[in-house]
This record gives C-alpha cells, structure tokens and sequence, in this order.
C-alpha cells in the first residue's frame, strides 16, 4: 500500500491530538471535583481543641468562624445547654490575628495563645505566642520573636519557653525574661528535641516544671556526630540553597542525651546521671510527688524500657519497672498516676496491650483488663468511683468501643459498643464525657453523655448537611469483609461502583500502607483519599485494601511478625491477597493495581517487582526503597542496624529487583521531603534506568512528605487518576 508523506503526517498529527486531548479529559470524568476534594470543601465538621475545666462542670473549645476569619475561646457548661461564655475572642488582638492553639495556666486564670504559627517539621513549629489574663483582661505578648513550646509554671507565674535552641524563662509579674542556657547553635538543642525524636517519639517540648515551680527540667541534643544531610530548596530566586540538618540514618550515631534539673532560686543545675546507659530517653515528667521526675530510658534495639523516679531533693534514683521483648518495646502516653501516687501502665506482656496498675514503689498490684483484644486508649480514672476508662477493640479489631472497669479489674461496663468508630473527652472527674462516633455510612458527630448511667445529655454537633452533599454523588459504600491469606484471616474492606454488574469483570486498584501496627481497615468516616477512591471506583474499578501481616490491633505476634524483613510478609500477604480477588468472578485478573504512599509505596514498588505476574500497575508516591535510606529510631526498632541484619535491608529492597518491572510504574516524590528523602526515588529511578526499563514519574519542587500547598495536591490526584485511567 502507498501512504503519501503528508497524509502519514497529517494522520499521526490527529491521532496524537486524539491521545493529548483524551488523557486532558480523563480526570474530568470524575464526579467528584478533586480541587474542592483538597480543599477541604467535603471535610466534617469536629469540635477542636476540647478541654475539660477543673471543676468538672465546664468544658472549653477552639471556635473557628470561617466567614469573619475569627476565633474565639468559648466554655460551656456540661449540665446547662445555655450557659456559654467567651473567653477570648481574637478581636482582641492586633489585627485580629487568628487563634491556632490555646493553653490554660494551672489555676485556668491565663491563657497562652497561639497565634502566625510556621511548621517546622512534622510537629514542631514556632510563633507568636500572647499571654491573656482572664481576671485583669491584660493581654502580653510572650517574645517580640517568634519562638517554641511555651509552658506556663504549675503556679501561673512564669512560662519558660524555646528560642533559637536556647531556654527562656519570662516573669509574668515584672515582665522579664532570664535566659537559662547559652550553649544552644547548629549541633545543640535545650529543651526541644532533634529531627529523629520528634518523628519517631512523637514529642517536641523536651522540657518541663516542678510542681513547686522552682525547678525545670530539661534535655540537652548534642549533635556533633549525627551526620548532616542536605537537601536543595529551589525557591524563587536566581540560585537554590541547601537546606541541612542533622538527620541520623539506620546504623549511624544519634544525637548524645543529657538531663539536667535547672534551680531557678541558685541559678544552678544539676545533671541526672543513671547507673547505666541511657540511649534514648523517650519520655520524661514530673508526676508521682512533688519531688519525682519520672524518666522512661530505652537501649538502642528498644526491646529493654526502663521506667525510673528520680528524687529531685534526695538526688537519688529508683528503677520503677523494666519492659523486655524478643522485637521492640513500643513506647506511648498510657502511664497515669492516680492520688496516691500508684500508677497505671499498659504492657503487651501477655501478647495484647492491656492495663496494669502498680503501686509508687513499681510493685504490680493486679492486671486490670485481660483479654484476646487490645487497649487502644486509656482516657482517665475516676477517683469517686475508682473507675477507668478506656477505648478497645474488644468485638472487632476494625472498630472502637469505650469501656469503663473498676480498678480491681471487676465490674467493666459498656459505655459505648464496638461499633463503628467511638472516642471520648472526659471531664477532669469523670463525670461527664463527649462522645465522638463515626463509621462508613455516618459522618462524626458529638453527644454528650452523664458517666455513671451513661445517659445521653444532648447532641452537640453533627454532620448531616455533609451526607446530603455527598449523596447526589452516589458512592458506594466500603464493604467490610475478612480474607484468608498464608494463614491468617486478614481484615479487608472492597469498594464497587454505584453501578456494579456481577457479570462484568472489573480492574482491581489495591491500596495499603502496611506499617508495623497500622491500621486502614477500619469502620469510620472516609477521609478525602477514600472519597477520592469512591469517585475512582465509579469509573469502572474495584478499589480495595486489605491490611496484612505486620498491621496493628490483633496482638503483639501478629504485628510483630516482620521484625527484622520489614515488607517482606507483608509483600507476599498483598500478593496472595490480589491473587485471591482475582480469582473472584467479577475481577479482571489481567487488570490489577497497587498504589501507596511513603511505607504504602515502598511496598507498592516492591509488589510491582516480586509480584510481576499479579500486578500490572503499580503507584509509589514518597516511597523508602531501601531502609539503610531511612532514620535511626524508626528503623532500627524493626530491623536492627544495617550492621548486624544487611539481607534483611537488602534483600527487601525493591532497588535490587529493577530488573523484574513488567507493569506500569508512576514513582512520586517531593523534593523537599526531610522525613522519606527524595534519595530512595533517585536511586530507584537510576536502578530502573540502568535496568532498561520505561517508567513515569514526578517530582514536586519544594514540597515535604505531605506533597501539599497550593494546587499541589488536585495535581497529585488528577495525575494518579490520570495514570490510572490511561493504564489500567
């Protein structure tokens, strides 16, 4: 056949306008609009910032009117619907700035208010801070500089605060400000904690005050040894700059530690020395007595917690209790202290996390819950009916009910079932709490609820406006279901289309994130990825997830079954899991998908790669592709160092098996990520090149792990849908 050149040229001319014009449209097709998706325009209302007056009859919210971009400080009363008074309202500050944070001094006669607040990490973040006195109506401002963590003094007096790495303390009375150490620059910190403490031990504020108000005790990072890493922030200007910080990969040294108890009437301090290493210190408070510091240390394959009481008078110190395990002690905020100084502790000692209370010398005095289900939070104890309360899964690993059990361990009660998604705010004594409820179907709302008969007061917010919005859209709604894989029966929840024909086969999409003890299997209201998933899922695609070996909430040998091969288990569990689905009749088994984010995307790299047979598309976005890549205290938890386990780092590494890509590979990454570096993408996107392989990708200039800020995010999305669209 004889093609002139021109009519070849004009025919690939409209069929590449075709293709460019198809893949603008693609998104398009969605229902839902994924720029309103991301800002916000589907998201639930929540009551913020609750906290429970000492009285026990009122509590306080954070008010954000989204019209005149104002806030208020308003409390309530349990008991009386009508009784509301403002606390504070941010009119009265200088341009009406907006209120991000509050906090009450100890007699709840002063408020620190947070306000032009700028993140720094994860959690960390400085600002201008106002200090407003609720009797006189004065209103201070903390520091003229922006700066961290303030904390009012337990007697209303002084708050003592963070500024360029050194400890400040202001008089609130004469209005000036000591500065308590001198020392703090590039490589040392007071009283804040460094990049890997705050990602991975979840805390910020490194210090805190005696009861008496004479003391502060804080800890010191020396970063000399931790090595630097540098990252290019590109900007707007002419050249980038480095940015750099101190950032301790897996098998390098961390920061050093000291404590040290400063005396504000000598101007003195004195450091508290242990018998023995301290590695890390994870946790410590005054509580226990007026004079006890309470100090958890950890080895560095944290698998040996030590919970210590330092005498801050007596300068001695008391080994409380001691948590050993095979893997990893996990560390959280469950350790109460009750009046009379005993305690209450959670453990996974006997292979569930449950509560145990103890006398003040670290005697155990009785497990209090026991059971083949877990504790997930321990809200607080009633002293008037020597009760506690708390959340578990008791009933069902993907839902939360709240409990309430004496301190014997006897006589538990229901507060609220297993079912669905329940939470609570208790008041300081126990006798009123708000009740939070969500599941699949149900939006959050808040009722408020009289402890001892556990009646409903009256309703305080709910979210049917946000039902009736979503409704013209037509989503199907999660079905929550369990599947048999290499042994276990594994949580799982599956999405279909609105229009879902059983005779049909469809393309499956996967989505998981994996992490040791995490959870995405749960019955509660759908975040904006999950509506997003819903709208994809109408387009003609089977969504689903399913939460394997390695995830949290059904025990201490489930979840800690990877240590030492993280992704490995749980690889071959998403393997197992997309053979099985295929199978189904409905399933398109030549069509399957796996997408996740930052651990989620290191397995969906590794599952593409090991499972090329079963996957053909596969979605990585901030992906680890090697663990040496990843920080200290995160990764040694579950691995070791380098040092000691290499094939457990390399051999479940998707860097090492380029060479198996079959399917279609989307790697994401933002360039500014200081948790996931964009180095796990480099390298991954060098091994694929090297190995020969196509592949997309897309790196976002100057964007954190988050991979937000602007229209980022609808970019994100529209570009995942797109891919999707296009190759699935």
């Amino acid at each position: 056949m004889n093609i002139d050149k021109q009519t070849t040229k004009s025919y690939f001319f409209f069929f590449f306008l075709f293709i460019a014009l198809t893949r603008v449209t693609l998104a398009q097709q969605l229902s839902l609009d994924l720029g309103e998706l991301w800002e916000g325009n589907y998201n639930p209302e929540r009551l913020e910032a609750i906290r429970s007056m000492k009285d026990g009859s009122h509590y306080t919210v954070l008010e954000q009117n989204q019209t005149s971009k104002t806030s208020t400080i308003a409390s309530y009363a349990y008991a009386n619907a009508q009784e509301r008074k403002v606390l504070f309202d941010s009119n009265q500050l200088p341009e009406s700035l907006k209120i991000s944070a509050y906090t009450f001094s100890k007699d709840e006669q002063k408020i620190i208010l947070e306000t032009l607040s700028d993140p720094i990490y994860r959690r960390s973040k400085q600002a201008v801070y106002w200090i407003y006195n609720l009797n006189t109506k004065e209103l201070m401002k903390l520091s003229e500089e922006k700066v961290q963590e303030p904390l009012f003094s337990p007697d209303g007096t002084k708050v003592a605060y963070v500024f360029r790495r050194n400890l400040f303390i202001k008089n609130l009375i004469d209005k000036s400000v000591a500065q308590l150490t001198y020392d703090g620059d590039y490589q040392t910190l007071n009283g804040i904690t460094d990049w890997v403490y705050e990602e991975e031990f979840g805390f910020v504020r490194a210090f805190d005050w005696s009861p008496n108000s004479k003391q502060l005790v804080f800890m010191r990072f020396d970063e000399s040894n931790v090595p630097l890493f540098s990252m290019d922030m590109y900007g707007n200007d002419t050249y980038p700059f480095p940015y750099m910080f101190r950032y301790p990969k897996a098998g390098e040294q961390n920061a050093t530690i000291d404590l040290f108890v400063y005396d504000l009437d000598g101007a003195s301090q004195e450091q508290v020395l242990f018998n023995e290493e301290a590695y890390y210190i994870p946790r410590m408070k005054f509580a226990g007595g007026d004079h006890s510091l309470i100090i958890q240390t950890l080895n560095r394959h944290q698998n040996d917690l030590k919970l210590w009481r330092w005498d801050t008078q007596k300068k001695t110190l008391q080994l409380l209790l001691r948590e050993q395990d095979d893997a990893y002690v996990s560390i959280n905020d469950d350790l109460k202290f009750l009046e009379d100084d005993s305690f209450l502790w959670t453990s996974e000692r006997d292979g569930y996390k449950h509560i145990y209370h103890y006398d003040k010398n670290g005697k155990l005095l009785n497990q209090v819950t026991q059971g083949n289900w877990e504790v997930t939070s321990l809200y607080t104890y009633n002293s008037q009916r020597k009760e506690i309360y708390f959340q578990s899964v008791e009933g069902s690993s993907t839902e939360r009910g709240i409990y309430a059990i004496k301190l014997s361990g006897k006589g538990k009660r229901t507060l609220q079932p297993t079912q669905g998604t329940n939470g609570a705010t208790f008041s300081s004594n126990g006798i009123y709490y708000i009740h939070s409820y969500s599941d699949e179907q149900t939006p959050p709302v808040y009722t408020l609820y009289e402890t001892r008969k556990n009646n409903p007061i009256r309703e305080l917010l709910e979210n049917k406006t946000l039902v009736e919005k979503l409704s013209s859209f037509g989503f199907s709604d999660k079905e929550f279901s369990t599947i048999e894989i290499n042994g276990n029966e594994l949580n799982m929840w599956m999405i279909k289309p609105a229009d879902f024909d059983p005779s049909k086969k469809y393309p499956l999409m996967m989505f998981q994130y994996s992490g040791p003890g995490s959870q995405q299997v749960a019955n509660r209201w759908a975040d904006s990825r999950t509506l997003w998933h819903k709208a994809l899922a109408n387009q003609g695609y089977i969504i689903a997830c399913v939460d394997g070996r390695g995830t949290g909430f059904k025990g201490a040998n489930f979840k800690k079954s990877t240590y030492l091969n993280l992704v490995k288990y749980e690889t071959l569990d998403q393997i197992a899991a997309a053979k099985s689905l295929g199978a189904l009749p409905y399933v398109d088994a030549d069509r399957i998908g796996i997408w996740g984010w930052s651990f989620g995307g290191h397995m969906a790299t590794h599952c593409l790669l090991t499972g090329n047979e079963v996957f053909s598309l596969a979605i990585a976005v901030a992906p680890v592709t090697n663990w040496r890549f990843y920080d200290t205290i995160y990764t040694e938890r579950f691995m070791r160092t380098p040092q000691e386990n290499p094939e457990g780092y390399d051999l479940n590494s998707p860097l090492n098996y380029a060479d198996q890509l079959k399917g279609k590979y989307l790697i994401i990454h933002g360039s500014g990520d200081d948790n996931v570096h964009v180095q796990n993408t480099m390298r991954m996107v060098d091994e694929l090149i090297q190995a020969d392989k196509q592949f997309e990708w897309m790196v976002y200039p100057d964007k954190n792990h988050g991979i937000y800020g602007g229209n980022t995010r609808k970019h994100l999305y529209t570009k995942m849908t797109n891919f999707i669209l296009e190759n699935l």
